[in-house]
């Protein structure tokens, strides 16, 4: 059985992470995923953040496996005719330029439907129509402006990002989200159409529960916030957990920078765990036996059960609150998952060997299909498919890829 996006074929005009990661993972599920890059430059994160020198950064070469690259100067007559004979033969389109640059040079959504009226144009903005259209966004940017910020960190402390990159990948993903439903829509209406994001929209969506809280809190005062005074918005969480049950990152033994477990106390848990942390006669006491005696004096809670973790390590005491069903999980650092072998047994690290660079480790696919397994290949060097790919476009021979390579075309 061939791959689920065998068939597929993608012009990815994207750049930097929001595109590519979207991309990718097309890629990675089968799609032929062709990267347009500059003449002599290419995607800016080739050079990004680079540990070895002229050898493409890892973060080029994490967010671009298995794909083609092409260059091509969009700004010359020849490249635009390349342009419109790759827009002719791809089913997709993804680009995320700042606003208006495809317009300024003549590929409109009109345009490009016009040479192509089956093509999925994907378009990743920072904003949607409104007053922040035409800016421009970043990561921090988006989760400013999201929603994600305002709510992350300690309340006596300042807005905090978080290590996860909800604006760029997380975009990403909802990107590919909209274009497998487009794609899935073209097979009965054989058309094609466009998919707009904005990186600001996807962070909103993926901040609802504070959301619910910002409602929620019209109400009176959020009880499972460790804040004691409440404004008209919704604060800072810290640790706490945002299901309605209490929870936080508690020290582990040795004490290290992440020698943490996050530990959830649920109602039916508070006994065995109280046991299990050698306090058993706080199931019977009226100061902690039920959830809102619990809440009220949350700060000693943690602290009781804190003093038995920092006994344990993290591991240890994974194992001992999931022999009770305390929903529990240890604080696991990049090191931790990069040499974690149940995540090399799964195929979420991968050993991928690299012309230049050797073997590097990168993220695998996330999604898991039955029938056609991922295979990661390595990022491509750049115009390393000019021939193959311009061949297959154009029918162009060796004299005719000299030629536009002297005149800067690719």
């Amino acid at each position: 059985m061939g791959k689920a996006l065998d068939g597929v074929r993608v012009l990815d005009m994207s750049h930097v992470q929001a595109g590519p990661s979207c991309t990718q993972l097309m890629a990675w599920l089968g799609a032929d995923v062709i990267k347009v890059e500059l003449p002599g430059r290419g995607d800016i994160t080739r050079e990004q953040l680079r540990d070895l020198p002229d050898v493409d950064s890892l973060y080029f070469t994490m967010l671009n496996c298995n794909k083609r690259s092409i260059t091509l100067n969009m700004k010359s007559d020849k490249g635009k005719e390349i342009l419109r004979a790759l827009i002719r033969r791809c089913d997709v389109l993804v680009e995320n330029f700042a606003p208006g640059v495809l317009d300024r040079q003549g590929f409109t959504w009109e345009k490009i439907r016009e040479i192509n009226s089956r093509i999925i144009y994907a378009s990743i903005k920072g904003f949607g129509a409104g007053p922040f259209v035409d800016f421009k966004a970043y990561e921090n940017i988006a989760q400013a402006m999201g929603g994600a910020m305002s709510t992350t960190g300690f309340g006596d402390g300042k807005p905090v990002v978080t290590g996860a990159q909800i604006g760029d990948s997380g975009t990403g993903i909802h990107v590919l989200a909209g274009i497998l439903a487009a794609l899935f829509q073209r097979e009965t209406s054989g058309k094609g159409q466009r998919v707009e994001v904005a990186m600001q929209d996807a962070v909103l969506n993926l901040c609802r529960v504070k959301m619910r809280d910002q409602q929620r809190i019209a109400h009176g005062p959020l009880t499972e916030y460790p804040t004691k005074e409440f404004g008209d918005f919704v604060p800072r969480a810290g640790n706490a957990s945002g299901g309605g049950q209490p929870g936080s990152a508690l020290k582990c033994k040795p004490g290290g920078a992440n020698d943490y477990v996050y530990v959830i106390i649920q109602p039916p848990v508070w006994a065995p765990l109280a046991k299990a942390i050698g306090r058993p006669e706080l199931a019977e006491d009226p100061g902690f036996s039920t959830p809102k005696a619990r809440l009220e004096r949350l700060d000693e809670v943690w602290g009781i059960i804190e003093k038995w973790t920092q006994t344990h390590t993290k591991f240890e005491v994974l194992d001992a609150l999931n022999e009770i069903d305390v929903p529990c999980g240890p604080i696991l650092d990049m090191k931790d998952l990069l040499h974690d072998p149940a995540m090399a047994e799964r195929g979420m690290v991968v050993d991928v060997k690299h012309p230049k660079r050797g073997m590097f480790k990168t993220v695998g696919c996330p999604i898991v299909l039955s029938d056609s397994p991922v295979e990661i290949r390595t990022s491509p060097s750049l115009g390393e498919h000019n021939e193959e790919v311009l061949k297959e476009v154009m029918n162009y021979g060796k004299e005719d890829l000299e030629q536009l390579k002297a005149e800067g075309v690719i």
